[in-house]
């Protein structure tokens, strides 16, 4: 069948339906003009969009309804006036546009009116349609009354589907919806559950007058219209916001890669906040959880440089000495090249306080091209800044470490452990355990904090830590780590981080230029040497700041252009020279050997005293010893007695004599492992009254039967005993290896003699 066709801006006309239609378009004149010359037959479908003026084909739907034109009536401004009775509905085969009107092939839809018996199904269907139909229209304050009496004498499915789909108060699109489906039970499902919907809203709309209407019993009018807006405002408002965070985060999961339990996690908290009212304490809970989980970079990995030549450029540049360290980083950088899933090293940098090891970490986010994150460990006693808190408890956060990661945006930033010695625990937990599994390169793949409740993979970040001692980090801690000891500056190194690293740095903040300001090579040695006593250079970066504020000052008030600093301006800048050094004076002494001793500022030379004289066999020890120290004293006592025949001592000695064994500095404590040799030979010394040289120092511990143990920081020690004009070091055979890291300058002067027992000791002292 063959019919013109009037395309329909915003209306749908159905099968038993009646509608008077304002014809204005050329081309729907035309075919109204064709149809009235025939059968008075038209074909009535909708356009897809109301705003498309001339539409074609593909501007139509695929069904409509074929009508019969009952009257027709012309109007001003050209218009013409049509009522029409919808016949059936009918589904488009094709479209002919080639004349000056559209004309459509159709085929009639078989929507059940065929069957002529009414079956249970379609009855019980139908009665349901009828009494939704009935509450939408006593709810309604749009539909009349009276159509309910036009519904209720239907009984067929096909035509009450029909006729309420006309009579609702909904879109043009969902009504094509009804009428494109073809099946009558599918068709009326369809119109029911519309129609619950609808009554649905009304009922909330009923509730919402209610409520104002009770508040309104005591207000007037302008109240009650204030109020009804406020009451609408809030239901909607609640609704938005909620179905504008669930949208935001299901866009979110379309953009993140997650892992499969992650993701289950996401989309059951999602499904959960969904059904919550806004008010509810719980919604504000998960949808900061949502927030924090969705903003973690998941799948984010920063591009890393694997250039070793501008990677070790970066690292030369920036820090003289520290050459471990620097090797190791970029020993990491050519595996990387090698294997780019490689797990991140964990390093731990061990060394005195002011000896680069915070900045260090920075030039190797630098040299790696990672991004740089810090977090201070000191006086950290709580286990949940580490973890997190669980949601369970009020005001629950993420542990440091997520929040870090968050906040740097990336999986593989260099993440800087500051002072992890520093770590204490109480009643709230252990953080330094909690750490184990972070620090752990087999583990932290899998890190769960407490907050998120999922794991995250913590494999590729690069973690360093840094300490001043690892006596006070836990031992499985420590093992976990990749330990590089970053030792005292030398007096040469401080000279040269001075020269090219600190003054041009403080000139640079200062705003001084090097015509107003510049120090010899002599100057900076006597500030190294007599102004700053430490392992790394805090003090001598201040000391050259107030040289630096002093030349400014001078500027300031005219008294000079410009100022060159040489040695002898060092005491009007700075004072009194603020450290003095034990220098090597005399050839031999009874009683008196030289030692070495670490500290936490680099190395010393100490002289341990030995007086005898006549007693019962007292032993007495000064010079604030402690445990360790007087511990060696004792076990020095009992290996001479076990060699006095050697050295031709009383054998009594111990039985009519008082030994006294005296550190100067009584003032300062000093303990370790290292003095058993050097009071060995005092002891030895004052008993047998043979001279001791003063230019030989020596360190080791010593055993019952003589032997000499080995010893640390050996590196600091025998720098201090060059200062102090020492030509010649003892050192136990076991600590050879340590000669090589001892700067070669320091090396080319001094005399080494590894002993293992105390007689070759005595040998090159007495």
């Amino acid at each position: 069948m063959r019919f013109p066709a009037i395309p329909l801006k915003g209306l749908v006309a159905f099968p038993g339906g009646i509608y008077n239609i304002d014809v204005g378009r050329e081309r729907s004149k035309q075919a109204l003009e064709v149809a009235m010359e025939n059968d008075r037959l038209v074909l009535l479908v909708a356009q897809k969009e109301i705003d498309i003026d001339l539409p074609d084909s593909s501007d139509i739907y695929e069904v409509g309804t074929v009508c019969r034109i009952k009257q027709m009536a012309r109007k001003p401004q050209n218009i013409i006036s049509i009522a029409v009775e919808g016949l059936y509905s009918a589904s488009i085969s094709s479209v002919s546009d080639d004349n000056s009107y559209m004309e459509c092939d159709v085929a009639k839809l078989d929507r059940g009116e065929v069957e002529t018996q009414i079956t249970p199904e379609e009855e019980a269907l139908v009665n349901v349609a009828k009494r939704a139909f009935d509450d939408y229209v006593s709810k309604s304050t749009t539909i009349p009354k009276e159509f309910k009496s036009f519904v209720s004498s239907i009984e067929r499915a096909y035509e009450i589907s029909d006729k309420i789909g006309d009579y609702l108060d909904i879109s043009f699109k969902e009504k094509q919806t009804i009428l494109e489906i073809d099946n009558s039970f599918d068709r009326l499902d369809f119109v029911i559950s519309i129609l619950n919907q609808k009554v649905a809203v009304l009922s909330l709309e009923e509730k919402i007058e209610k409520r104002i209407k009770e508040q309104m019993e005591k207000n007037q009018t302008e109240y009650y219209l204030r109020e009804k807006i406020k009451a609408i405002n809030e239901e909607l408002e609640e609704g938005d916001d909620i179905s504008e965070d669930v949208d935001r985060w299901r866009d979110m999961l379309k953009d993140i890669i997650l892992p499969e339990d992650v993701k289950n996690k996401v989309e059951k908290e999602i499904k959960r906040y969904s059904i919550m009212k806004i008010s509810s304490p719980e919604s504000n809970v998960i949808r900061t959880y949502l927030d924090t989980l969705l903003e973690l970079p998941w799948n984010k990995l920063d591009e890393e440089n694997q250039d070793m030549k501008k990677s070790e450029e970066i690292l030369r540049n920036d820090h003289y000495g520290l050459d471990k360290v620097k090797e190791r980083v970029l020993e990491h950088l050519a595996v990387l090249w090698k294997n780019k899933d490689i797990k991140s090293p964990i390093l731990c940098l061990v060394g005195p306080p002011g000896t680069g090891k915070t900045s260090i970490a920075k030039s190797i986010a630098t040299a790696t091209g990672r991004k740089f994150v810090r977090m201070s460990l000191g006086g950290v006693r709580d286990e949940a800044e580490i973890r997190g808190h669980r949601r369970t408890y009020i005001g629950a956060i993420p542990g440091r470490i997520i929040n870090a990661i968050k906040e740097v945006d990336t999986r593989n930033p260099v993440f800087l452990l500051d002072e992890i010695d520093k770590l204490g625990s109480d009643y709230k937990g252990d953080p330094s355990s909690a750490l184990l599994e972070v620090l752990d390169p087999e583990q932290n793949k899998t890190f769960v904090d407490h907050y998120l409740e999922v794991p995250f993979d913590l494999s590729k970040v690069m973690f360093i830590a840094t300490a001043n001692s690892l006596d006070t980090i836990p031992g499985p801690l420590r093992d976990r780590m990749e330990i590089i000891q970053v030792h005292a500056y030398t007096y040469e190194e401080k000279f040269h981080i001075a020269k090219k690293y600190l003054a041009p740095k403080k000139m640079k903040e200062l705003s001084v230029n090097k015509s107003e300001f510049s120090i010899t090579d002599k100057a900076i040695k006597d500030v190294i040497s007599y102004y700053t006593r430490e392992a790394g250079v805090r003090n001598l970066e201040r000391e050259i700041a107030t040289l630096i504020r002093k030349v400014i000052k001078k500027i300031a008030v005219g008294e000079v252009e410009g100022y060159k600093i040489k040695p002898a301006d060092l005491e009007e800048l700075l004072g009194k020279k603020k450290v003095t050094y034990d220098k090597i004076t005399g050839k031999k002494e009874v009683g008196v050997a030289t030692g070495m001793a670490w500290t936490a500022v680099g190395g010393d030379t100490l002289f341990i005293e030995v007086v005898i004289v006549p007693g019962t066999g007292k032993i007495e020890l000064t010079g604030q010893l402690g445990k360790v120290m007087q511990e060696s004293a004792k076990a020095a006592i009992s290996f001479v007695r076990t060699v006095a025949d050697k050295y031709d001592i009383d054998k009594e000695f111990y039985k009519n004599t008082d030994i006294h064994i005296h550190v100067p500095e009584g003032a300062v404590p000093k303990d370790g492992p290292s003095a058993g040799v050097t009071m060995s030979v005092a002891i030895i010394s004052a008993l047998s009254k043979t001279p001791i040289r003063k230019d030989v120092s020596m360190t080791g511990e010593v055993t019952l039967t003589g032997r000499v143990l080995p010893v640390g920081g050996i590196k600091e020690k025998v720098i201090a005993a060059h200062r102090a004009g020492v030509k010649k070091v003892l050192l136990p055979k076991e600590n050879e290896r340590d000669i090589d890291d001892i700067p070669e300058s320091v090396r080319e002067d001094l005399e080494f003699v590894l002993v293992e027992k105390v007689d070759q000791a005595l040998a090159e002292v007495l």
